[in-house]
């Protein structure tokens, strides 16, 4: 179906909001709650992006996964329920102004592709008013684990549109390899949770929001 549209898909945690503290913290709660060995700082942001069972398998390959989903999960509400959102998890500098400069184009879609809950997303959303922003919103509940791709497919089925119309914003490898397993651009961040210098298939790796809408322009011009 031919269309002008353009949709531009957001990771969330590392890409739009920068909740590295409570997911270390949350994560050390949950292995020192259960007795198990706490995986270095580093290791623990390398999985940020993957479902939780998927995370924990990796950290903890031996450990109760499903104890530790449990454990971080109240761990992470918890610190949540305590800061708010909005303190918890801070919007990067300039993310609500580049969401709002790409939703004012006619001809623009947003969408999310996380591993966070629904419950999670939600919260996030409603903390800073972004939920009417994002015409897709795709969480890890109901999809495979990224890098799989299925969530970039839903969102693209629901917004209408083809894989080369669309591009995924993300921190990670894990992000850069769902987009390519969907067949979309990727666009990478260097503020988030993955070195800059692994997310080798990137169209471009930005260092801020202001260079979001002259990637765009370059990648859709191609």
């Amino acid at each position: 179906m031919a269309t002008d549209l353009r949709l531009v898909v957001f990771d969330v945690d590392g890409t739009l909001v920068d909740s590295q503290a409570d997911i270390v913290a949350s994560m050390t709660a949950a292995f020192d709650g259960l007795g198990v060995a706490v995986p270095a700082r580093a290791d623990i942001l390398s999985i940020v992006g993957l479902s939780l069972p998927q995370a924990m398998a990796r950290l903890a390959p031996d450990a109760d996964g499903d104890g530790l989903v449990r454990a971080y999960k109240a761990a992470y509400v918890e610190r949540r329920a305590a800061a708010g959102a909005r303190a918890s998890s801070p919007l990067y500098p300039g993310a609500r102004d580049a969401l709002e400069r790409l939703q004012a184009e006619p001809n623009i879609l947003l969408g999310i592709a996380t591993g966070k809950s629904r419950r999670g997303l939600d919260l996030l959303l409603d903390a800073y008013d972004l939920r009417p922003y994002f015409v897709t919103q795709q969480v890890a509940d109901f999809h495979p684990s990224k890098p799989h791709p299925a969530m970039l497919h839903a969102a693209m089925n629901e917004a209408g549109v083809e894989a080369d119309q669309a591009v995924m914003i993300g921190d990670t490898t894990f992000d850069m390899d769902m987009a390519g397993a969907a067949g979309m651009a990727f666009v990478g961040v260097s503020w988030g949770y993955h070195p800059a210098a692994h997310l080798t298939e990137a169209a471009a790796v930005l260092d801020d929001f202001d260079g979001l809408d002259p990637a765009l322009a370059q990648l859709w011009e191609r």
